[in-house]
């Protein structure tokens, strides 16, 4: 395992093709690996260009927004920022960002809750919280 900077910063490995062709667990830790990269960062940038919707900070629960510093706009570039950092992660290391991005989700999930009908919204956050933790257990177990 390389301790240097440029290591740090290498994408982890993937399985390799033959695996990827004849193994369940391998495919799905890909799947896995690409959506919680891709997703993340979307999202983030998302929080900047307000294209999927023109107003992040309704879905901010004023006792979230009372905590942080700021405006809620400058709360949905702080969620932003650390979106695009968690899909960076998962990336990097998919160990380490499925772990960051189930524990962002759940935030997500306490957010939306206090704020109040998004239910919906929260039980498709936990679905992707468990897809997120079986991402950092397949990365456990076999591939990172």
């Amino acid at each position: 395992m390389s301790t240097t900077v440029a290591g740090a910063l290498r994408p982890g490995p993937l399985p390799q093709p033959e695996v990827l062709r004849r193994d369940p667990a391998a495919q799905a830790f890909l799947l896995l690996r690409v959506a919680f990269t891709v997703a993340p960062i979307l999202f983030g940038l998302d929080k900047f260009a307000e294209v999927l919707t023109d107003d992040w900070t309704r879905y901010l629960a004023t006792e979230v927004d009372d905590l942080i510093p700021g405006s809620a706009q400058d709360a949905m570039y702080l969620v932003g920022g650390v979106e695009i950092l968690a899909g960076l992660v998962v990336l990097v290391a998919p160990r380490v960002g499925g772990l960051l991005v189930a524990a962002w989700l759940g935030g997500i999930i306490v957010n939306l809750l206090l704020t109040g009908g998004y239910g919906d919204i929260a039980l498709r956050d936990f679905g992707l919280l468990l897809g997120a933790l079986t991402l950092w257990r397949l990365a456990s177990a076999r591939f990172a």
